[in-house]
């Protein structure tokens, strides 16, 4: 490909692999600078070398992608907060017992039923100096919430640390934040908050302000509350107040991208814009007007959003999409995005490992690469006819280029997505616009009534649409198995058959071949190792007592309550069953002795019936048994034991310190997460 021969994509390339390798590898710091350290020595003498003989030889382009390769890991070593001294992570005393910490709040969250979220920085724990970002619950009540970005607050509490997930294969919430440079949570209530009358008036507390205001006129003009909260998705990217079933619509229908400010969103913004300045005539100063009005409005539109990530990921993008296109180099347009994606990651490494990031990457490189070739397929005449195949080829490139990623994180497939962009396409850009204007006009005052109601009656009508595709359940496919060895290998297929499409030739057809072999290949040896895997699994469940045995691709669950008909929507036996493609063979109550790879496994439950004198492998202990565990222990002599997440907290202390004194492995899955044989 041409585009590699551009130098910047070769070192951006090892840049990644930098950050991968760092992120995976977990280097330390001081092995990452003696790295770069010999790199940038190694660097130096190739490019006097080649200086000096006048050579171009391969040592100095290897030595560049070396040192690129140890900045990228160790750009990422500094970038990860819980490495510096100064970090809360490292204050014990604060996860133990009960601090006075001073943070400064930051960022607004999407709250629950319960509680009133934000993101906090701390700034000192009992007086001395630390930092971090932490999430901040606090107990709803009749009270009013009178806090505010920029509010310096302190609170008598102690640090949580956020749990992993407990049972397999489900999403990591604790991986998520420590990307985000977020390792505890804080839970208070209103009282316990005491609000120092000085605020940090930042960039970040304007930004909240303008919003407020936006949303205080909107509030005055009448605006339906729930279109409003849509419009504040759409427009601004802020979904904390969108009801759950509209999230839910737009993901059946394959439109979650439109609630989450992206590429879309601020590629409008930059057309439109473009349209405004269309009579400035194209000279060397008037394309230097122009550049600058798309830059300095594509800025207000972050501040207005509230410099939230994605908005930022998209608005640096299509800056330099802008600068590429001033300074007349639309043909490097793969270049361009290169270059933004390497200063992105220079300043904000942990974006790679956002599945947002991936994504809008994913199908900005796919339109640009693949709907080109889509298009050429079919020339139509008539103008209505080419818009509705316009918008086809580029559903189908940018879904095309996002499917295996789609699949591998969310386990499911919208089959009418290409329905719902054709549909929404128009009425979107209508919104878009009309928004951009609404929104501005709230910075300053109360919109007019008419133009608030022509906005709200096309937001009741995108939603319409979007929940009529949604609807057809039968479209949406669910529960897709999808692991990284088909990830891997179809996105070669994909590569490979787009490059093969574009100029075909033996070589080309030799690795498209080579492709379709490969994926074989994973679903072969995806069968393999599912077909050795035996497994019994005890889960965390507080609510119903949960275990499962596996043998190949065949599942058992076994449940204390089995009269519930609602197992299909269980979220632990779904995840278990999607994440290792097997399927359920029946759901049996539980037993009180199991035999499992020739372990013998005893179950006590609340009864508290056991037989004497058994001598098992394995001791679960469920639903919180009346028992003395030390004579238990002296009777039967188990070699372990396992507390499911249906025992009390306060049982589990005493049970713990039993197996202490006899020296038996003690599991408990509310501590430890779920149990595997």
């Amino acid at each position: 490909m041409k585009v590699l021969d551009f130098p910047l994509v070769k070192i951006t390339i090892a840049f990644i692999f930098g950050l991968i390798s760092s992120y995976y590898l977990n280097f330390s710091i001081t092995a990452a600078l003696a790295m770069i350290s010999l790199s940038f020595a190694l660097f130096c003498f190739s490019y006097l070398w080649n200086l000096k003989y006048r050579r171009n030889d391969f040592s100095f382009g290897f030595s560049a992608h070396f040192l690129a390769f140890f900045i990228g890991s160790l750009t990422l070593l500094t970038h990860t907060e819980s490495l510096q001294k100064t970090n809360y992570a490292h204050c014990k005393p604060a996860f133990e017992k009960k601090q006075q910490i001073t943070l400064l709040l930051r960022e607004k969250l999407k709250g629950n039923d319960y509680s009133d979220r934000y993101i906090g920085l701390i700034k000192s724990i009992s007086g001395e100096n630390y930092s971090g970002k932490i999430i901040i619950n606090i107990q709803k009540d009749s009270a009013k919430n009178n806090l505010i970005i920029g509010n310096s607050i302190k609170i008598q509490t102690i640090l949580q640390r956020t749990q992993s997930n407990k049972n397999p294969n489900q999403f990591d919430y604790s991986k998520y934040l420590a990307n985000k440079q977020i390792y505890a949570q804080i839970y208070c209530q209103k009282k316990e908050i005491f609000i120092n009358k000085q605020i940090q008036k930042d960039i970040w507390y304007y930004c909240a302000k303008l919003h407020s205001r936006i949303l205080s006129n909107l509030e005055r003009s009448k605006f339906n509350k729930s279109e409003m909260n849509v419009a504040l998705a759409l427009i601004l990217g802020q979904q904390q107040e969108i009801s759950q079933d509209i999230i839910q619509d737009y993901q059946y229908s394959g439109a979650t991208h439109i609630l989450s400010v992206s590429g879309l969103h601020v590629g409008f913004i930059m057309l439109f814009i473009t349209f405004i300045l269309k009579p400035i005539p194209n000279t060397s100063k008037g394309s230097f007007l122009k550049l600058i009005s798309i830059l300095i409005s594509l800025s207000g539109f972050a501040i207005i959003s509230g410099l939230s990530p994605s908005v930022l990921r998209s608005v640096v993008m299509f800056s330099f999409i802008a600068i590429g296109n001033h300074l007349r180099r639309n043909g490097n347009i793969y270049h361009t995005l290169l270059v933004s994606i390497l200063i992105i990651l220079l300043f904000e490494p942990y974006f790679l490992f956002d599945v947002g990031f991936q994504l809008s990457y994913l199908a900005l490189f796919f339109i640009l690469w693949l709907q080109p070739l889509l298009k050429n397929i079919y020339t139509p005449k008539n103008k209505l006819t080419n818009y509705i195949w316009e918008a086809l080829t580029v559903s189908f490139a940018a879904q095309i280029g996002t499917l295996p990623l789609c699949l591998y994180y969310f386990h499911q497939f919208p089959g009418l997505f290409f329905v719902t962009n054709i549909i929404i396409l128009p009425v979107l850009s209508f919104i878009m616009i009309a928004g951009i204007i609404v929104m501005i006009i709230a910075i300053f005052t109360n919109p007019p009534l008419w133009i608030i109601v022509i906005f709200e009656k096309s937001i009741y009508l995108l939603n319409l649409m979007i929940h009529a595709v949604a609807s057809v359940d039968s479209f949406v496919i669910q529960n897709i198995s999808f692991n990284s060895y088909y990830l891997l290998t179809f996105y070669l297929l994909i590569i490979g058959s787009i490059i093969w499409l574009k100029k075909p030739n033996f070589t080309k057809t030799i690795f498209v071949m080579s492709s379709v072999i490969l994926v074989q290949l994973s679903f072969i040896l995806s069968k393999i190792e599912i077909e050795k895997e035996k497994e019994l699994i005890v889960y965390n469940k507080k609510d119903n007592s949960l275990i499962s045995t596996r043998i190949g691709n065949t599942v058992v669950f076994y449940k204390r309550d089995t009269s519930y008909k609602n197992d299909s929507n269980d979220r632990i036996m779904n995840s278990y069953l999607v994440g290792n493609s097997a399927s359920l063979s029946k759901i049996d109550p539980l037993k009180n002795l199991m035999y499992f790879k020739n372990k013998k496994i005893l179950l006590i439950d609340s009864s508290g019936i056991y037989p004497p004198n058994l001598s098992p492998d394995l001791l679960i202990l469920t639903q919180t048994p009346k028992i003395n565990l030390d004579r238990l222990l002296t009777q039967i002599q188990p070699k372990m034991i396992i507390a499911d997440g249906s025992n009390s907290n306060s049982i589990q202390k005493y049970w713990k310190e039993s197996c202490l004194k006899k020296n038996i492995p003690f599991h408990s899955t509310k501590e430890k997460g779920y149990y595997k044989l």
